[in-house]
């Protein structure tokens, strides 16, 4: 990443890596799969937060859950979260009642649908139906949403900022 320092009277380029902050937090169904993608992520560099839960409980309530996880995610800019569950749909609908969450439901095959969440909408936050994806399809799932970057489309920052009023 590019910034512009000014030092001694003058203008420099300097480059600093930027290190994305991932929330990450399941139910029941979605445990093994977040227990997969916690050291996945940590190789690939990113700066990892597990929400929970700790241990596979199968009487846990996704809310506990996710609803932190997205206050996490709107509250700490740029970052982002991967949430799962069974079928992802119950966490997605827990996260975006949160303000500055915008969650999107992934299940496979094709992960072009992640890249225009992200182009399109900011998406900043993933939920995966654990019931319905591999671990290697999650895995290319995860990489790809992190990797794909918001146009700053006018008429995208638009519409995002009608959600968020």
């Amino acid at each position: 990443m590019a910034q512009w320092v000014l030092a001694r009277g003058r203008i420099y380029m300097r480059y600093t890596r930027c290190v994305k902050k991932v929330f990450l937090a399941s139910d029941h169904a979605g445990f093994e799969l977040k227990e997969a993608l916690l050291p996945f992520l940590r190789e690939h560099g990113y700066d990892v937060e597990d929400v929970g839960p700790a241990t596979l409980n199968a009487d846990d309530d996704y809310p506990d859950f996710i609803i932190p996880l997205a206050g996490k995610v709107a509250g700490h800019k740029g970052s982002f979260g991967i949430i799962m569950g069974g079928s992802g749909q119950g966490e997605a609908m827990a996260a975006n009642r949160i303000s500055g969450a915008r969650t999107a439901v992934y299940y496979a095959p094709s992960p072009e649908i992640l890249k225009l969440t992200r182009e399109h909408n900011d998406a900043n936050i993933l939920s995966i139906g654990a019931r319905f994806i591999s671990v290697a399809d999650a895995k290319e799932a995860v990489l790809t949403f992190l990797a794909t970057e918001f146009t700053q489309d006018v008429r995208h920052v638009r519409r995002i900022a009608k959600l968020d009023a």
